[in-house]
């Protein structure tokens, strides 16, 4: 008799930000038996980073062998004595590409992927970064994000080497995508999307686009900083034109006002082909995913803009499986119900008489930023 194929739920679990990411995450670290390979972006000195910081300690005390990337940009808050603290530990912590002490001209290629890979075993991965306002505070609701737990060995070894290359610093061009051990016959295929321009990747862009072009029935995106290429607009707005619903969802309140003035510069155009915008107002919205069909979902750290596209490292998870895409579908139906609908109507009532100039002023601006950190003089 063969055995019974796993399910989903027994394989990867949505993460929600909030109590339940962090605890999880405490969780992983109390456990591990061997090893943490731990890369973020954003690690700051703030309650909950402590918290984190400490954890590690504890291990570190364990005898578990730690290896902890931060991005030298996006953790400038992280103190310099955990630094020491951590490394009389014996606690392998580096800084990528420290952002005054570079010798890079191209300032915009930031670690910007946020994983956990634990003894080789099980690996957590997504958008969410070691600071309060991912958990949420006593004042303010956790910024909207999401990550997956993924029990998989034959992925997370394949994660854990990955990790340790790059904490190496170590130049490899493989083009080899990184997929779970198990077989496609049992309806399960999760996929590790890679982005760095400057080697050559370019997956999740590749990913979306393809996924929304062979769209039939529904396409579900939330998206922070959402300056879409062209291609990826042309791909949004063609399956809208099919009769595929196409549902965008911003965030209302945003940590970069510049940025949320640039993006609804896209409104009206968006809305004049048919795709349905939504804005998120209880808090900061830093997801990046989306569900397509109720089939295939990608969850992670790439942004929609040029900035995750040509210039920092990203990292998302595709997951191919129906039982997982329908049940993290209907979670996203149930934000969209909690959304601001925009529709051209209301967004002449809601917008000044300056509004539309500000907005491509800023679009114009954020576009000019995008160009310069994208520079690179090695290409």
């Amino acid at each position: 008799m063969q055995n019974p194929l796993p399910s989903a739920s027994s394989i990867i679990d949505l993460v929600h930000s909030g109590e339940d990411y962090f605890d999880r995450l405490a969780d992983l670290i109390e456990t591990a038996r061997t090893e943490i390979q731990f890369q973020t972006y954003i690690f700051n000195g703030d309650e909950t980073g402590k918290r984190i910081f400490q954890l590690l300690k504890n291990a570190s005390q364990r005898g578990v062998k730690i290896f902890l990337l931060l991005d030298g940009f996006g953790s400038t808050s992280f103190p310099e004595l955990w630094v020491h603290e951590l490394k009389e530990m014996g606690v392998h912590i580096r800084f990528f590409s420290p952002f005054l002490a570079s010798k890079s001209y191209f300032l915009g290629r930031r670690l910007h992927h946020k994983i956990v890979v634990v003894d080789a075993e099980i690996v957590l991965i997504g958008g969410i970064n070691i600071a309060d306002k991912y958990k949420g505070t006593k004042d303010e609701k956790a910024w909207l994000d999401y990550a997956v737990l993924i029990s998989d060995i034959g992925l997370a070894m394949q994660l854990r080497k990955l990790c340790q290359n790059i904490f190496d610093a170590k130049k490899r061009n493989t083009r080899k995508r990184i997929v779970s051990n198990l077989p496609e016959s049992e309806i399960m295929l999760i996929s590790i999307l890679r982005n760095d321009w400057l080697k050559r990747k370019n997956e999740i862009p590749k990913a979306y686009i393809e996924h929304i072009k062979e769209a039939k029935s529904d396409v579900i995106i939330l998206g922070s900083y959402f300056i879409p290429g062209r291609r990826l607009t042309n791909a949004l707005q063609n399956a809208a034109k099919r009769g595929v619903r196409v549902a965008l969802v911003f965030s209302g309140i945003s940590d970069v006002p510049l940025m949320k003035r640039a993006t609804a510069h896209l409104y009206k155009k968006l809305l004049q082909h048919s795709i349905e915008l939504f804005e998120w107002n209880q808090s900061v919205l830093h997801a990046k995913t989306a569900v397509i069909d109720g089939k295939w979902t990608t969850i992670g750290s790439f942004n929609l803009n040029n900035l995750s596209a040509y210039a920092s490292i990203e990292m998302n998870v595709a997951i191919r499986n129906e039982e997982f895409a329908s049940a993290f579908a209907d979670h996203l139906v149930g934000i969209i119900e909690q959304c601001d609908r925009l529709s051209l109507e209301n967004l002449d009532l809601r917008t000044g008489v300056f509004s539309p100039l500000l907005n491509w002023m800023a679009f114009k601006t954020v576009r000019f930023i995008f160009m310069i950190l994208t520079y690179n003089p090695y290409k």
